[in-house]
């Protein structure tokens, strides 16, 4: 699962392309002379995509192994570029957040903005880092995966429970073995002192 890139866009109601707030790739696993090429090309499908995302909604697109997940949030778009194993939920709660983040940072001055930004965002960056693991996006993955986790030690809890029950089977049928015995060797010394009780 893999995380490529993030955009903030500002969607412009008149149909005129987006304009760029915040963007951060990661295309280190693209060979160095298709790098360029491929930024571009996420500039390119991010505008159109945000283009077509009306106020209000989400919406994927699917281009070969890689989807394009978008949320509008008011005219303020969120983009991020991901493989296809990335599930869609953890995708749209990481949107969500870089949204909600973005307007802490700046508020409603990307309103505004008339040009692509060319600023760095730290936020964005850290967040193309962190949420490479979707359970970090996803607290309710986040959840189901120390869950199961759990499941899986109590299986084995449960397992070495059983082996050990086993063992303390085996232990009692020996304690039984022994409690006949002692109780034979106590009835053999009975008798045996009664002989001598009667001299």
């Amino acid at each position: 699962m893999k995380i490529t890139s993030l955009l903030v866009l500002k969607c412009q109601p008149e149909g005129s392309d987006p304009v760029i707030l915040a963007n951060a790739s990661d295309v280190t696993h693209f060979g160095y002379f298709q790098r360029s090429s491929i930024r571009e090309f996420i500039v390119f499908v991010s505008r159109t995509v945000a283009k077509r995302t009306p106020s209000g909604q989400r919406q994927s697109v699917q281009h070969e192994e890689y989807m394009v997940h978008s949320y509008n949030r008011n005219g303020l778009c969120a983009i991020g570029f991901m493989d296809g194993h990335y599930p869609v939920r953890s995708a749209f709660s990481l949107l969500n957040q870089v949204l909600d983040e973005y307007q802490k940072s700046f508020g409603e001055s990307w309103r505004a903005a008339q040009a692509d930004s060319t600023q760095t965002w730290p936020y964005l960056d850290e967040a193309l880092t962190k949420f490479q693991d979707p359970a970090e996006a996803d607290k309710l993955l986040k959840i189901q995966r120390e869950l199961d986790e759990t499941k899986i030690i109590l299986h084995k809890t449960i397992d070495s429970v059983l082996a050990r029950g086993e063992k303390l089977d085996s232990l009692v049928e020996k304690s039984s073995d022994l409690s006949a015995a002692s109780q034979m060797f106590y009835n053999q010394a009975k008798r045996n002192n009664q002989c001598c009780s009667i001299l």
